[in-house]
């Protein structure tokens, strides 16, 4: 074996350890973070494939802390948070005056613990951004690249990717020059199954065990990113597939930018990477779900399309899911009836069609498991079945939301 054969082989045993490690990471905050395992994993894809996501949603979901959290676990990294108003200005942002060389006559800017040396950005109410900082801020997401306030020679920033977080959708031209330029959307909201929430009431006052805390060098990721990534195989099945996917979102009048479509392939790559595997295949599609929308109400379109490439067993799941969904619509259009007539409800219409849409699912997945298929949609539309069937234990019967986990 030559030299750079056997580089070769280190350089592939590196790359499945981080890789390994990125996993742990995953299911660590999967276990912290209630009801988040698919904003974790999408978000560790995206910092693979060198892009930025939005995380939307509510204020109260996490989504800051989730945030800190992964980024925390790349040692060496350097990060960097903001919370943006229509008042920042780009200095606070990318590097205040030296006041001391300025004294001097001096014009300097002081970039170290702004975004220019971040290595990964967490940027709050990012389409709040101000008009000042506006051309800025698509320069460092564009381009990695912050022009000095004194006309001198560009600043070249180490940026990997940002998480953008926002509590509402773009309202104007400005912010929606950046929402383009954010690859992944990300819908979050507060907790649904009701053990769940108690749990999260626990963890308030008792004190929690030392997590596991998996970390991953800076390095590695960098290596990740820019080589063990983009060698990721991307077979003609796949190109195949995704030009099918354009075509069927044309026809819904869903239309996503050729630029959209080309960096989606990273993403693919980046999935495909997580997982162990040397080529890109077809569950990896699933990422593209908050890939190919503009507006919340657009992704259940975009879903189901992607799943009728992906995966049959995910395309009953979500018929399942919307027979959940209307019962709980019915849950919520009953509240502030009696008891008497939610137990009735309860025992004439609910529980029978979540129990069969538990078996349903369950089986879906064991077929899903045995055929090599990804469980990610129907384990979601799982969670969902589980959660309402939790609200309609603790609200329509009155069992202790503590003792639902036990029973379901």
């Amino acid at each position: 074996m030559g030299a750079q054969d056997a580089q070769d082989v280190r350089d592939g045993r590196d790359a499945q350890d981080t890789a390994r490690r990125l996993r742990a990471i995953t299911d660590e905050l999967s276990e912290r973070f209630y009801e988040r395992a698919d904003v974790v994993r999408t978000l560790v894809v995206t910092l693979l494939a060198g892009q930025h996501s939005l995380v939307l949603g509510p204020p109260g979901t996490a989504k800051s802390e989730l945030a800190r959290e992964l980024t925390g676990r790349v040692e060496g990294a350097t990060y960097w948070e903001i919370l943006l108003s229509k008042f920042t200005a780009p200095t606070r942002m990318f590097g205040p005056i030296d006041v001391a060389a300025l004294a001097r006559g001096e014009y300097r800017q002081v970039y170290e613990g702004r975004a220019t040396t971040a290595h990964i950005a967490f940027i709050d109410e990012i389409f709040k951004c101000s008009t000042a900082a506006l051309n800025e801020t698509l320069g460092y997401l564009n381009e990695r690249i912050y022009h000095p306030e004194n006309g001198g020679a560009p600043v070249r920033c180490p940026l990997i990717g940002a998480i953008t977080a926002s509590n509402e959708l773009p309202g104007g031209e400005d912010s929606a020059a950046i929402y383009d330029r954010l690859l992944v959307r990300i819908e979050v909201g507060y907790l649904t199954d009701p053990s769940n929430f108690a749990a999260l009431v626990r963890s308030a006052v008792r004190r929690p065990a030392a997590p596991t805390r998996t970390t991953v060098e800076l390095a590695a990721l960098r290596h990740a990113v820019t080589d063990a990534v983009p060698a990721v195989d991307v077979p003609d099945a796949i190109v195949d597939a995704v030009c099918t996917l354009r075509a069927a979102l044309r026809r819904r009048e869903l239309v996503a930018s050729d630029r959209r479509w080309r960096q989606a392939v990273g993403l693919l790559q980046a999935s495909a990477y997580l997982d162990g595997r040397s080529a890109v295949g077809e569950t990896d599609l699933t990422v593209l779900t908050h890939v190919l929308w503009d507006s919340p109400a657009q992704r259940p379109t975009v879903e189901r399309e992607v799943l009728q490439l992906v995966n049959p067993d995910a395309r009953e799941a979500l018929d399942l899911a919307d027979t959940i969904e209307e019962l709980e619509a019915q849950l919520d259009a009953m509240a502030g009836q009696s008891r008497e007539a939610l137990s009735e409800w309860v025992i004439k219409k609910a529980h029978s069609r979540l129990a069969i849409a538990g078996q349903r699912l369950e089986k879906l997945r064991e077929e899903a498991v045995r055929a090599g298929r990804s469980t990610a949609a129907i384990d979601r539309v799982t969670g969902r079945q589980r959660a309402v069937r939790a609200r309609v234990l603790t609200e329509a019967l009155g069992v202790d939301a503590s003792m639902v986990r036990a029973q379901l």
